[in-house]
């Protein structure tokens, strides 16, 4: 396993950062300006990350822009709430 001296999780490819950027965005329930809404390239360990700070990512911007994001975290929320039945 790749690890950094940031602690943070690391992602091999910009796309697996940012897969793993909508993921949370649509499993997590973070604050009105919390949690991740970027990726970078670490210049430590020379993979991605994920971060607070910055512009928002491109993919994630159309995803909430397009309403697509709040309806896949409706649906996870659906989905918890059968399991549990």
């Amino acid at each position: 396993m790749i690890k950094c001296s940031s602690h943070k999780k690391v992602y091999p490819t910009q796309e697996m950062a940012e897969d793993a950027l909508i993921d949370a965005r649509i499993h997590f329930d973070y604050a009105a300006h919390g949690g991740p809404i970027a990726v970078y390239k670490c210049e430590d360990c020379g993979n991605y990350h994920l971060t607070s700070k910055g512009t928002v990512n491109q993919k994630l911007a159309a995803l909430i822009s397009n309403g697509q994001l709040k309806r896949q975290k409706e649906a996870n929320q659906w989905l918890d709430k059968l399991k549990k039945k």
